[in-house]
C-alpha cells in the first residue's frame, strides 16, 4: 500500500502577506493630431494628453472642461456625452476627479476628458453643451455633493430630497450612511 504524502503543519500564526504599493497606470503619449489641436487651442490648461491600454484621455484645469467639450463637439464630431462620474481621493488637496467620457459616432472614437477639483468647487455646467448632461451632472451631485455651477436643476436624482449626505463619498462606510433616513423610512436600524 503506497505510503500517503505528508502535509506540513500550518503555523499558529500565519505571517500577513508583505503590502502592495498601489498601481501605477502605465500610460503612453497620445500624439495625433487631435491632441496637438487641443494643445494648440487651450495652451496650458492642457496637463495631458495620454493613452491608457488604448483609452485616450486629456487632463485639463477645471476652467477649460467646458471650452475644451465644446470646441470636440462643434470642431472634432464628438458629438455625444456619454457619461460624466467622479473619483474621491479623500487625502488630496484637489479631492475629486472628475471624468467625462465623449463619444464620435463619425469616428467611432472616445475621449475621456479628466479634471480635479477641491471639496466645496463649483466646476461649469456642460447642459448648454450637451442637455444630458442634465441628469448626468445631477448624479454627481447626489452621489458626491459636487454642485455644477450654472445648472439648470442642480438637486437630487436618485437619492429622496431629505437623505442627508453624498454615499459615494469615502467619509463613512454604506453601512453608517444616513441611518436617521434608513430608520425612519424603512422601519430597520441600518442599511446592512
Amino acid at each position: 500500500m503506497p505510503e500517503e504524502p505528508q502535509v506540513p503543519p500550518k503555523p499558529a500564526h500565519a505571517a500577513k502577506p508583505a503590502a502592495k504599493a498601489p498601481a501605477v497606470m502605465a500610460v503612453t503619449a497620445w500624439e495625433e493630431e487631435l491632441p496637438a489641436t487641443l494643445k494648440e487651442k487651450f495652451g496650458d490648461r492642457i496637463l495631458e494628453c495620454s493613452l491608457y491600454l488604448g483609452q485616450k484621455f486629456v487632463v485639463a484645469r477645471p476652467d477649460a472642461v467646458a471650452p475644451i467639450i465644446e470646441f470636440l463637439k462643434h470642431e472634432a464630431g464628438f458629438d455625444y456625452l456619454v457619461d460624466v462620474t467622479a473619483l474621491d481621493y479623500p487625502s488630496r488637496a484637489e479631492r475629486f476627479e472628475i471624468v467625462y467620457v465623449l463619444y464620435s459616432f463619425s469616428r467611432n472614437e472616445r475621449i475621456r476628458i479628466k479634471t480635479s477639483v477641491p471639496d466645496g468647487f463649483r466646476p461649469a455646467t456642460v447642459v448648454p453643451v450637451h442637455p444630458t448632461a442634465n441628469w448626468l451632472e445631477r448624479e454627481v451631485f447626489d452621489m458626491f455633493g459636487i454642485e455644477f455651477a450654472g445648472h439648470p436643476n442642480m438637486r437630487r436624482i436618485l437619492l429622496p430630497d431629505e437623505w442627508e449626505g453624498h454615499p459615494l463619498r469615502k467619509e463613512h462606510s454604506i453601512i453608517q450612511q444616513d441611518n436617521r433616513w434608513v430608520k425612519a423610512n424603512l422601519g430597520i436600524e441600518s442599511g446592512q
